[in-house]
């Protein structure tokens, strides 16, 4: 069985409104919503997960990244791991949008980062969801990442130091 086919996700924040917009039709009003030097830093309750209590995301257009972490509803469960995706980030005035190249690192904390949704990225550059210039951007920028995460000992805080961006992550 093949793996399916799925659409390019898109989303939208509007950072006046402070609300993301989905393209399954859905939006979430953020807790978090701010214009930081090295992108947008975001912040949603996920009332709809039964494990995570919300959801933390930071888009750094210059790098091509979104990095994504659920909080645990309980503070005794295992955090999972946080995740770098290859994005596409267009600005226009007070809306940031968000292209998902179906492509990321899930970077655990303490052991290696390794490559995430590979299958569904496969599928969408074969059924020509994804065109070549996204495809070669999502590897290019996956690629990269993972080998200056691998660099820094697969530590996120120590590469967003690296990169520059000071911020604690996952913010508290």
């Amino acid at each position: 069985m093949g793996a399916v086919i799925t659409p390019q996700l898109v989303d939208v924040v509007d950072t006046i409104s402070a609300v993301r917009s989905y393209s399954s039709g859905t939006s979430r009003h953020l807790t978090t919503c701010r214009v930081e030097d090295w992108g947008l830093r975001l912040e949603c309750p996920t009332p709809e997960d039964p494990f995570s209590d919300s959801e933390v995301t930071w888009l750094m257009p210059e790098l091509g990244l979104r990095l994504t972490h659920h909080r645990p509803r309980s503070r005794h469960a295992r955090s999972g791991p946080s995740v770098l995706s290859a994005v596409r980030v267009r600005r226009d005035g007070r809306a940031w949008r968000t292209t998902d190249l179906l492509l990321g690192l899930a970077v655990p904390g303490g052991t290696t980062a390794r490559i995430v949704r590979s299958e569904e990225f496969a599928a969408a550059v074969a059924g020509r969801v994804l065109g070549p210039d996204d495809a070669d951007q999502a590897l290019r920028t996956v690629h990269r990442t993972l080998e200056e995460v691998s660099l820094h000992r697969h530590d996120l805080q120590v590469w967003l130091t690296h990169r520059g961006i000071y911020d604690t992550w996952p913010s508290l």
